[in-house]
């Protein structure tokens, strides 16, 4: 039985080989993701596809999953949001994952204002338009 804590390494699937090509998919782990945005310096951000690259590339694999990637990106971010409104001083700043065009996370808790507050915070410059998004 497979551990379901444990990162995998899966051939990537038929369906996504049109996207991805063919080799070996990561499968991450939620711990995986959280330290990976820790390691991120204040400041400075991480866009989704940088994430997912940095991941794969450690675990050896062509690519990581974007969906599962994704879905652990927003646990990680709730749980730092628990441990805030908790008052621990030592929070993931999964605040710091942005899209690739710099656009700023609607799932995470708060949505992109909260976000574009945290990221201001670190001196980051935010575009008020349409969308919010982080000014390179």
């Amino acid at each position: 039985m497979e551990d379901a804590h444990e990162a995998r390494l899966v051939a990537i699937p038929p369906k996504m080989q049109k996207r991805f090509g063919k080799g070996k998919m990561l499968i991450p782990r939620p711990l995986d993701v959280e330290a990976l945005i820790r390691k991120v310096p204040r400041g400075r951000v991480v866009t989704l596809t940088e994430l997912r690259e940095k991941l794969a590339q450690a675990a050896g694999a062509d690519v990581t999953c974007p969906m599962v990637s994704g879905m652990h990106v927003r646990v990680v971010a709730e749980a730092a949001d628990e441990d805030l409104r908790a008052g621990k001083s030592r929070i993931t700043p999964s605040w710091r994952v942005v899209r690739d065009d710099g656009r700023l996370l609607e799932k995470l808790p708060g949505g992109p204002v909260a976000q574009a507050e945290q990221l201001e915070a670190e001196g980051q410059a935010i575009q008020n338009s349409a969308t919010l998004r982080v000014i390179s």
